[in-house]
Protein backbone atom coordinates (compact mmCIF):
# COMPACT_ATOMS: atom_id res chain seq x y z
CA UNK A 1 0.00 0.00 0.00
CA UNK A 2 1.42 3.03 -1.01
CA UNK A 3 2.27 5.93 1.27
CA UNK A 4 -0.60 8.80 2.07
CA UNK A 5 0.36 11.92 0.60
CA UNK A 6 1.58 15.07 3.12
CA UNK A 7 -1.29 16.71 3.26
CA UNK A 8 -3.25 13.47 4.06
CA UNK A 9 -0.77 12.27 6.72
CA UNK A 10 -1.35 15.68 8.20
CA UNK A 11 -4.59 15.65 8.01
CA UNK A 12 -5.47 12.21 9.57
CA UNK A 13 -2.73 13.20 12.26
CA UNK A 14 -4.92 16.04 12.77
CA UNK A 15 -8.46 13.82 12.76
CA UNK A 16 -6.72 11.73 15.48
CA UNK A 17 -5.91 14.95 17.39
CA UNK A 18 -9.57 16.01 17.39
CA UNK A 19 -10.86 12.84 18.34
CA UNK A 20 -8.59 12.64 21.18
CA UNK A 21 -8.05 15.77 22.90
CA UNK A 22 -11.06 17.62 21.32
CA UNK A 23 -10.74 21.02 19.28
CA UNK A 24 -8.80 22.64 22.18
CA UNK A 25 -5.88 20.09 21.65
CA UNK A 26 -5.76 20.86 17.58
CA UNK A 27 -2.60 22.64 17.28
CA UNK A 28 0.02 23.18 14.73
CA UNK A 29 2.71 21.96 16.78
CA UNK A 30 0.66 18.91 18.25
CA UNK A 31 -0.65 17.39 14.86
CA UNK A 32 3.37 17.89 13.80
CA UNK A 33 3.99 15.69 16.47
CA UNK A 34 1.28 13.11 16.06
CA UNK A 35 2.32 12.58 12.78
CA UNK A 36 5.71 12.29 13.30
CA UNK A 37 6.76 15.42 11.62
CA UNK A 38 9.48 18.22 12.12
CA UNK A 39 7.87 21.06 13.92
CA UNK A 40 6.46 23.30 11.35
CA UNK A 41 5.42 20.66 8.77
CA UNK A 42 1.56 21.36 9.73
CA UNK A 43 1.79 25.15 9.18
CA UNK A 44 3.57 24.94 6.35
CA UNK A 45 0.91 23.03 4.25
CA UNK A 46 -2.01 24.41 6.79
CA UNK A 47 -1.31 28.15 7.14
CA UNK A 48 -3.89 28.72 10.33
CA UNK A 49 -6.23 26.51 12.18
CA UNK A 50 -9.36 27.12 9.90
CA UNK A 51 -7.58 25.65 6.66
CA UNK A 52 -6.50 22.45 9.13
CA UNK A 53 -10.00 22.31 10.76
CA UNK A 54 -11.22 22.58 6.87
CA UNK A 55 -8.40 19.69 5.94
CA UNK A 56 -10.26 17.29 8.43
CA UNK A 57 -13.58 17.98 7.05
CA UNK A 58 -12.32 17.01 3.60
CA UNK A 59 -10.33 14.16 4.35
CA UNK A 60 -13.07 12.96 6.90
CA UNK A 61 -15.21 12.83 3.73
CA UNK A 62 -12.95 11.09 1.27
CA UNK A 63 -12.18 8.43 3.56
CA UNK A 64 -16.15 8.12 4.62
CA UNK A 65 -16.62 7.40 0.69
CA UNK A 66 -14.22 5.23 0.90
CA UNK A 67 -15.46 3.40 3.75
CA UNK A 68 -19.11 3.00 2.36
CA UNK A 69 -17.46 2.18 -1.36
CA UNK A 70 -15.47 -0.81 0.09
CA UNK A 71 -18.15 -2.16 2.43
CA UNK A 72 -20.42 -2.17 -0.46
CA UNK A 73 -18.05 -3.83 -2.68
CA UNK A 74 -17.06 -6.62 0.18
CA UNK A 75 -21.01 -7.16 1.41
CA UNK A 76 -23.54 -5.29 -0.58
CA UNK A 77 -25.76 -6.61 -3.33
CA UNK A 78 -28.55 -5.00 -5.52
CA UNK A 79 -31.31 -5.99 -2.74
CA UNK A 80 -32.14 -4.10 0.44
CA UNK A 81 -31.27 -7.51 2.64
CA UNK A 82 -27.64 -7.57 1.24
CA UNK A 83 -27.83 -3.63 1.74
CA UNK A 84 -28.92 -3.84 4.85
CA UNK A 85 -26.07 -6.23 6.14
CA UNK A 86 -23.74 -4.11 4.70
CA UNK A 87 -24.58 -1.11 6.24
CA UNK A 88 -24.68 -2.99 9.31
CA UNK A 89 -21.35 -3.99 8.78
CA UNK A 90 -20.44 -0.16 7.84
CA UNK A 91 -21.92 0.87 10.85
CA UNK A 92 -20.01 -1.78 13.38
CA UNK A 93 -16.75 -0.68 11.42
CA UNK A 94 -17.64 2.98 12.59
CA UNK A 95 -18.60 2.37 16.21
CA UNK A 96 -15.10 0.02 16.74
CA UNK A 97 -12.45 0.71 14.49
CA UNK A 98 -13.88 3.66 12.57
CA UNK A 99 -14.87 5.47 16.27
CA UNK A 100 -12.09 7.82 16.40
CA UNK A 101 -13.20 9.73 12.67
CA UNK A 102 -16.88 9.39 13.73
CA UNK A 103 -16.00 11.71 17.17
CA UNK A 104 -13.91 14.17 15.16
CA UNK A 105 -16.33 14.44 12.87
CA UNK A 106 -19.08 15.07 15.37
CA UNK A 107 -16.74 17.70 17.26
CA UNK A 108 -15.92 19.30 13.84
CA UNK A 109 -19.24 19.94 12.60
CA UNK A 110 -20.22 21.39 16.05
CA UNK A 111 -17.48 23.59 15.06
CA UNK A 112 -19.04 24.28 12.14
CA UNK A 113 -22.00 25.78 13.48
CA UNK A 114 -20.31 28.51 15.58
CA UNK A 115 -17.97 29.52 12.88
CA UNK A 116 -19.32 29.89 9.46
CA UNK A 117 -16.23 30.63 7.59
CA UNK A 118 -15.99 26.88 8.20
CA UNK A 119 -19.78 25.85 7.35
CA UNK A 120 -18.94 25.59 3.15
CA UNK A 121 -16.09 22.49 3.75
CA UNK A 122 -18.65 20.95 6.41
CA UNK A 123 -21.33 21.40 3.65
CA UNK A 124 -18.86 19.98 0.81
CA UNK A 125 -18.22 16.87 2.95
CA UNK A 126 -21.50 16.06 3.92
CA UNK A 127 -23.06 16.20 0.16
CA UNK A 128 -19.99 13.41 -0.89
CA UNK A 129 -21.77 10.95 1.68
CA UNK A 130 -25.13 12.31 0.69
CA UNK A 131 -24.37 11.55 -2.53
CA UNK A 132 -23.13 8.12 -2.68
CA UNK A 133 -26.26 7.17 -0.28
CA UNK A 134 -28.61 8.66 -2.52
CA UNK A 135 -26.71 6.31 -5.27
CA UNK A 136 -27.23 2.95 -3.81
CA UNK A 137 -30.68 4.08 -2.64
CA UNK A 138 -31.94 4.70 -6.33
CA UNK A 139 -30.39 1.37 -7.10
CA UNK A 140 -32.55 -0.20 -4.66
CA UNK A 141 -35.41 0.99 -6.07
CA UNK A 142 -36.01 4.43 -3.82
CA UNK A 143 -39.16 6.47 -6.18
CA UNK A 144 -37.36 9.40 -4.14
CA UNK A 145 -33.44 8.62 -3.77
CA UNK A 146 -32.46 12.17 -2.31
CA UNK A 147 -35.31 12.53 0.42
CA UNK A 148 -34.32 8.58 1.33
CA UNK A 149 -30.76 9.46 1.63
CA UNK A 150 -31.77 12.23 3.78
CA UNK A 151 -33.57 10.30 6.07
CA UNK A 152 -31.18 7.34 6.16
CA UNK A 153 -27.78 9.65 7.09
CA UNK A 154 -30.00 11.52 9.61
CA UNK A 155 -30.45 8.30 11.34
CA UNK A 156 -26.97 6.65 10.84
CA UNK A 157 -25.74 10.04 12.19
CA UNK A 158 -28.02 9.73 14.93
CA UNK A 159 -27.23 6.25 15.64
CA UNK A 160 -23.50 6.85 15.82
CA UNK A 161 -24.04 10.17 17.82
CA UNK A 162 -26.06 7.70 20.63
CA UNK A 163 -24.16 5.40 20.56
CA UNK A 164 -20.00 7.03 20.77
CA UNK A 165 -21.01 10.30 22.24
CA UNK A 166 -24.80 9.49 23.96
CA UNK A 167 -25.78 8.56 27.10
CA UNK A 168 -25.44 5.35 26.61
CA UNK A 169 -21.83 5.10 25.19
CA UNK A 170 -19.81 4.45 27.92
CA UNK A 171 -22.47 2.22 29.87
CA UNK A 172 -23.44 -0.50 26.59
CA UNK A 173 -21.06 -2.05 24.01
CA UNK A 174 -20.64 -1.53 21.08
CA UNK A 175 -23.89 -3.05 18.98
CA UNK A 176 -22.60 -6.51 17.19
CA UNK A 177 -23.45 -6.82 13.29
CA UNK A 178 -26.20 -9.14 14.15
CA UNK A 179 -27.75 -6.56 16.31
CA UNK A 180 -27.26 -3.89 13.86
CA UNK A 181 -28.46 -5.54 10.73
CA UNK A 182 -32.07 -6.31 11.73
CA UNK A 183 -32.36 -2.21 12.82
CA UNK A 184 -30.59 -1.47 9.61
CA UNK A 185 -33.43 -3.43 7.52
CA UNK A 186 -36.01 -1.97 9.22
CA UNK A 187 -34.51 1.62 8.74
CA UNK A 188 -33.90 0.81 4.98
CA UNK A 189 -37.38 -0.82 4.70
CA UNK A 190 -38.73 3.02 5.63
CA UNK A 191 -36.83 5.31 3.72
CA UNK A 192 -37.54 3.20 0.61
CA UNK A 193 -40.85 3.70 1.24
CA UNK A 194 -40.58 7.17 2.15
Amino acid sequence: MPLPDRRDLIADAAISTVASAGLRGLTHRAVDTAAGLPAGSTSYYFRTRSALISACYLRLAELTVADVDRWQAEHGGTDPDSAAEALAALLHHWLTAGRDRQLARFELSLEATRRPELRADLETAGLAARSRATTLLAALGASRPVQAADLLVAWTDGLLYDRLAGAPATSRPAPDVTELTPVVRRMLAAVLAA
